[in-house]
This record gives structure tokens, C-alpha cells and sequence, in this order.
């Protein structure tokens, strides 16, 4: 068996299948043949060579002799001799319409040339029996020349949807965040090519607690611009937090851990349909075919607006979605759920006229869990507002946005911003304008926490506070040297920070309350509340805090000097 490799895109469809397919059959053999015809072959050679396949040039294949050529790009060109060429779809069905790889004009994309319809070599794999019907309104050529073998990716992606949860947590997807999943095809109207902001926009509007985005972009977007410029074109958003998805291995896992896709015209946009995710529609290309899958799903999509508020949209869409809205879509796409694998292995045996091995047909897997390319932001502009004060307690409600994007509103007397940098952040700019620096990690044992508390503003002069986790919560430094212990703030030290900095600018003193010791902040950050007490640090004697340091604390926050 041959297999044509000619872009990433077709080469990893068929690298997925045909191991399934195959097996431990030591009666076939697999070659790939590299064909660099294509505008976007780049990584085809990469790839074949990181997993270790047998390679051959494409102008070779007649030497060999092969008993069948499998391919998931259309553009292949038949070898001598008669053996038959199986072509699989390289995403649903045959929705758009793509350059003609030769001179002007358009084709449809999955329909393979002239030359090899005429032979009568071809077969064309089918997800949908419709399908058939559309090719040969396009060329009556295709007339039985197709099988009906299903979708392999969607019955993975099916198999994939009880690990859910892995995926997510594999991506640093925290529980109660929402993931964003920004899915763009090639070409101009693309969601890339029409708006190529669109991932730091999202960023820039979307509370970092309770939002992460992901971006998706088919592999002809890396192949045909280079990797190196994608990532330039991104580079603000990836410093916010953006996780880059691989296009090889991972999109179907970060498709499957969304909870929201963004998307426009391409496959992937339609897998997350019909993974039963709810879909907003930032773009839809003009080269998209009317009366597929895709234009009822163009139909049943609500669009995403860039001149109205996008976190109310984003919201909206989750709100108000059911899987039901893309079942027409869904159904024109998909038949034969879950039987891709048994059928493709009837066909490739029968073209290779051999007898299938007596062991049963390998069913579809769950993808693998896979991490994305990038982390949470290291800086973030942090909004807390006043919602209720009564007596020693207080209520926030906590925003915090990447500061390399967010840009501040005006404040009131209930709400301030102030800016959080942690202390590996690579822009000085940044930490030098910062409010409060944090350092993540690690624990630190107490003393040594509040000996790097005292560096860290020695360090950063402009600096207000610091902040670090220790075992019984974090610690804050003031720049007059006081030391605030926050518990219950976990060993995020930014919520600790941002606890301290709203008692600060509410101007809390001792005399306005009495009771316990301990002021109690709870902030809020969309579905979640952290309850932090704040109270003075106290050290033992040796090493303590001086009487006068420990009053100017309890003073700033309300509470009673400790004895």
C-alpha cells in the first residue's frame, strides 16, 4: 500500500485510520510517498520522519508497483499499471469550493481529476449517502465510483466525549472556567483571514478567571504563511493567556474540552455542532457550497457581532443553546455513527483483494489527552469593586484581564484597578508600572517567605505590595513594611493581593469596627468566591515582626493590634 503524502492536512487523516484499519497485518506493506506538488507541503516530510515511516518520492511509485494508493487529498495522480486509488475525505464531506490546482477557476474540493475518474480506478470514500448525489451533479464520472465507509474522526471524537474532563485539565483548564475554542479553515474569509484580532480581542474583554481561549488553525494557515510568522502575528495574545492548539494532535481533544466554538465555514467549526457544542459564526466564506452540512449549519448559527459587547454574546450563546438547533446540519453530515472503522477495513481489503484477518475490526479510540502551547497570563489588570460592607466584612466582586491587552475604565469610589505582575514576567514595562508583584511558587516556609517578600520590594521600588503562598495561606507585603497573612486565598497570591489592595483604597481603621480578630473579604469572580480573612502576620519572637510594623498593619485593615 501506498500512501500519498502531500500536505499535513491529508496525511494525518489517513495516519489516523490506517493503523486501525491495518494493524499487526505483516502481509501488507506501507510505503509513503512524498508528493511536493502542493502550495502547502510544508512539515509533510517533518512529520513522516518524527514517527518514522518508510518515505519515498511520489515520482517513484510506478518502480514500485503498489497494489493500492490511498490518499486523503484529492490531487493525486494515478500510477501505472491498474491498481485502484482510494481517496478519503480530508474533512466533512464536500462543502466549499477551493483554486483549481491548475489556472484560474474553482473545484470542488474532494473531487479528484479527470484523469483519474477516467480510469475508473478511483473509489471515493462517503461519510453521507448524499453524497454521492452531489458528485455526480459535479461529474458524472463519480457514478459508482463511491463507498460509503462513514466519518473516522467524528466516531473518535464520539468514543473521545466521556474524557472530557482529561482534556480539559490537560489543557490547564480550571474548574468553573469556561474554554473558548476559536476553530479557523485557510483563506480569506476564513475567521482568520477576516479577523485576525479576534483571539486578543476575546482576550482582551473576557475575565481570565473565568475564561480561557484556545485557537485552532487549519494546517494550510501554518504551512502556507510558516510557523514563525503565526506565532509573531499571535504573539500578544499568547502572552494572554491564548493556548495554541496543534493542528496535527489536538484539536479534537480541545474541541472536545470546550464549552463554546468560534468558528466560520471549515470542518472543524461543524465537528463541535455536532459534539453538541453551541456555535457563534465570526465568519462564512463565500467558497462555501449551498445545500451541505455547512450551510444548514450557516443557517442555524447565530453570528458573532465584533461591534457589540463579545462576553455577552459569548454567554448568550452558551445560555441559550441546545444540541437540537444543529440537528438538520448534523444528520445532512454524519450516517452510520460508530461504523467508520468496520467498513473502511471491508473496503481496503476488498481492494486489495485479500481476505481480512479472523480477529474482529478495531473500533474508534478516544484521542489521547494533549497540553496546548501557552499559559495563563503573567501579568493581569485587576478590577475589584465594592458590592457590600458590613461591619468586618466586605464583598468584592474580582475581574482580572491580561495586561498586555485590557485596558482600564474609569473608577468610582467602590471600584479600582490595580496591576499584578508576576515576578517572572518577562516585560519590564510591565513590572516596573506594577501595583503588586507575586510569586507563584513555592510554598515558601514563613520566615524565608517574608525575608523574598522584603527582596521583591527592594527590587521593584515603584511596587505597593508583594505577595507569596506559604502553608497557612499567602502573605502580603506593604511597602512600610507590614505583613498582611491571608488564609483562605489558596496559594493564588494575586487573590490574596487583591483582597489587601480594596481594604487599602477603602481606608479601613480599627476604630470602625471591633470583634475577633480577622477582617473577611469575599471575592467574587463569576461562579466561584474566595472567602479570605485577612490578619496581621505574627512571626514568633525570635524572628518577629516589630510592635510597630504589627500596628500599622492591624490599623490599615481594621483590626485590633495583636498583642
Amino acid at each position: 500500500m501506498v500512501v500519498a503524502a502531500r500536505t499535513v492536512t491529508s496525511l494525518v487523516r489517513v495516519l489516523d485510520v490506517v493503523p486501525e484499519v491495518l494493524g499487526d497485518d505483516a502481509r501488507v506493506t506501507i510505503v509513503f510517498a512524498y508528493d511536493p506538488a502542493s502550495a502547502f507541503n510544508d512539515g509533510v516530510l517533518d512529520l513522516l520522519r518524527s514517527l518514522g515511516c518508510r518515505t519515498m518520492p511520489w515520482s517513484q511509485v510506478d518502480e514500485v508497483s503498489p497494489d493500492l494508493v490511498i490518499s486523503a487529498s484529492e490531487n493525486v495522480t494515478a500510477p501505472a499499471g491498474d491498481c485502484p486509488v482510494l481517496v478519503l475525505p480530508h474533512g466533512i464531506g464536500f462543502q466549499k469550493q477551493v483554486p483549481a490546482p491548475v489556472g484560474p477557476g474553482t473545484r470542488l474540493s474532494g473531487l479528484v481529476p479527470e484523469e483519474l475518474l477516467a480510469s475508473r480506478r478511483a473509489w471515493i470514500a462517503l461519510s453521507h449517502p448524499d453524497q454521492a448525489a452531489q458528485l455526480a451533479a459535479a461529474h458524472p464520472g463519480t457514478v459508482g465510483r463511491t463507498v460509503l465507509v462513514g466519518d473516522p474522526c467524528h466516531d473518535r471524537l464520539l468514543a473521545g466525549a466521556r474524557w472530557r474532563e482529561r482534556y480539559r485539565s490537560a489543557l490547564g483548564v480550571r474548574p468553573g472556567q469556561r474554554l473558548v475554542l476559536l476553530s479557523s479553515t485557510w483563506g480569506t474569509g476564513s475567521l482568520i483571514g477576516q479577523h485576525p484580532e479576534l483571539p486578543a480581542e476575546l482576550l482582551a474583554h473576557l475575565p481570565a478567571d473565568e475564561y480561557r481561549v484556545a485557537l485552532v488553525l487549519h494546517p494550510n494557515v501554518w504551512s502556507g504563511h510558516g510557523a514563525w510568522q503565526v506565532r509573531v502575528l499571535q504573539r500578544r495574545a499568547t502572552e494572554a493567556g491564548l493556548i495554541t492548539v496543534d493542528p496535527v494532535d489536538g484539536w479534537q481533544q480541545a474541541l472536545l474540552a470546550a464549552d463554546l466554538v468560534v468558528g466560520d465555514h471549515g470542518s472543524v467549526t461543524l465537528y463541535g455542532a455536532a459534539a453538541g457544542r453551541p456555535v457563534l459564526l465570526a465568519a462564512f466564506g463565500a467558497e462555501a457550497v449551498a445545500g451541505t452540512a455547512s450551510w444548514a449549519l450557516r443557517a442555524a448559527a447565530p453570528r458573532l457581532d465584533l461591534d457589540r459587547p463579545l462576553p455577552e454574546q459569548l454567554a448568550a450563546a452558551v445560555a441559550g443553546h441546545t444540541p437540537e438547533r444543529y440537528r438538520e446540519a448534523v444528520e445532512m453530515a454524519f450516517a452510520v455513527p460508530g461504523e467508520s472503522l468496520p467498513r473502511l477495513r471491508e473496503t481496503v481489503y476488498d481492494l486489495l483483494r485479500l481476505a481480512p484477518p479472523k480477529q474482529p475490526a478495531r473500533t474508534a479510540r478516544a484521542f489521547a489527552p494533549v497540553a496546548g502551547d501557552g499559559g495563563p497570563a503573567r501579568s493581569l489588570l485587576v478590577r475589584t469593586a465594592v458590592t457590600a460592607r458590613s461591619g468586618r466584612a466586605v464583598e468584592v466582586e474580582l475581574r482580572r484581564f491580561p495586561a498586555v491587552l485590557a485596558r482600564e475604565t474609569a473608577e468610582t469610589a467602590d471600584a479600582f484597578w490595580h496591576l499584578a505582575c508576576d515576578v517572572d514576567e518577562p516585560d519590564t514595562r510591565l513590572t516596573e508600572s506594577a501595583t503588586a508583584l507575586l510569586q507563584g511558587s513555592p510554598v515558601f516556609p514563613e520566615e524565608a517567605g517574608r525575608q523574598r517578600l522584603a527582596e521583591l520590594l527592594a527590587a521593584f521600588p515603584g511596587a505597593r505590595a508583594a505577595a507569596l503562598p506559604v502553608a497557612d495561606g499567602c502573605l502580603v507585603r506593604l511597602r512600610d513594611g507590614s505583613t498582611v497573612l491571608a488564609t483562605g486565598a489558596g496559594p493564588d497570591p494575586g487573590i490574596a493581593a487583591a483582597a489587601v489592595y480594596a481594604c487599602l483604597r477603602l481606608g479601613l481603621r480599627t476604630e470602625e469596627s471591633d470583634g475577633p480578630d480577622g477582617l473577611v473579604v469575599t471575592l467574587r469572580h463569576g461562579a466561584g468566591a474566595e472567602r479570605v480573612v485577612l490578619c496581621p502576620d505574627r512571626p514568633g519572637t525570635a524572628a518577629g515582626q516589630p510592635a510597630a510594623s504589627r500596628a500599622r498593619t492591624s490599623a490599615a485593615f481594621g483590626l485590633p493590634p495583636s498583642s
